[in-house]
C-alpha cells in the first residue's frame, strides 16, 4: 500500500466522526439510501425515455449484465486470490458502517461503475450524472472507513472495462446476427 493512498484515506476519513448530521449524510450516501436511489434513478430514466421497448431493455440488459459480472465474476475472483484487509481491520479509523470480507476491489464500486459505463456507452447525459452518483458513493465509502481510494480506483477501473466489452461483445454479436439473417 503506498503512503499516498494512506495519506488520502485519512483525510477523507477525518471527515467522519466529527457530526452526527455529517456522519449520517456519509452513511446514507455510502450505503442507506443512495445506492438504491442510483437504481431507481437509472430505471425511471430508462422507462421515461424516448427509447423503443427493445433500446430501453437492452441498455437495462447491458448495464445490469455490465455489474453482474464486475462485482460478482471479476470482484470476487480478484478476492478470492488477493486478501487486502479493510482499513479499519489494520488502523484505527472512524468506522461507521459494518462491513466484512476483503476490501479490493470495492465491489461498490465495480457494481455502480459498471453501470453508469454501460450506460455511457448508450447515453452520454445519463451516463455522466450516474458516473457522478457513483463517484460520491464511492468516496462515501472511504469516508465511512471501510474502503481505501486504491480499492475505489481498482473496482472503477475493473467495472469499466467490463462495461465496455460487455457491450462491446454485445453489440459485434448483435452485428454478427445480422449479417448472417441478411445473407
Amino acid at each position: 500500500m503506498s503512503n499516498l493512498d494512506l495519506k488520502i484515506f485519512f483525510w477523507l476519513n477525518n471527515l467522519a466522526g466529527h457530526s452526527k448530521i455529517l456522519d449520517d449524510f456519509f452513511i446514507a450516501c455510502a450505503s442507506s439510501v443512495l445506492p438504491y436511489l442510483f437504481i431507481i434513478i437509472l430505471l425511471l430514466l430508462v422507462y421515461f425515455s424516448r427509447y423503443s421497448k427493445k433500446e430501453k431493455i437492452t441498455i437495462l440488459g447491458m448495464a445490469f449484465l455490465s455489474a453482474f459480472i464486475s462485482h460478482f465474476g471479476v470482484a470476487e475472483i480478484i478476492r478470492f486470490f488477493y486478501h487486502h484487509p479493510r482499513p479499519f481491520i489494520t488502523y484505527p479509523v472512524h468506522q461507521l458502517i459494518p462491513e466484512s470480507g476483503w476490501s479490493f476491489p470495492s465491489g461498490h464500486a465495480t457494481f455502480f461503475f459498471a453501470l453508469a459505463a454501460a450506460v455511457y456507452l448508450y447515453n452520454k447525459k445519463w451516463g455522466w450524472g450516474l458516473f457522478l452518483i457513483a463517484l460520491i458513493i464511492t468516496l462515501s465509502r472511504i469516508i465511512v472507513g471501510v474502503h481505501y481510494p486504491s480499492d475505489i480506483l481498482g473496482g472503477m477501473v475493473i467495472g469499466m472495462i467490463v462495461a465496455y466489452l460487455t457491450v462491446s461483445c454485445f453489440r459485434k454479436c448483435r452485428r454478427l446476427a445480422s449479417h448472417t439473417k441478411q445473407a
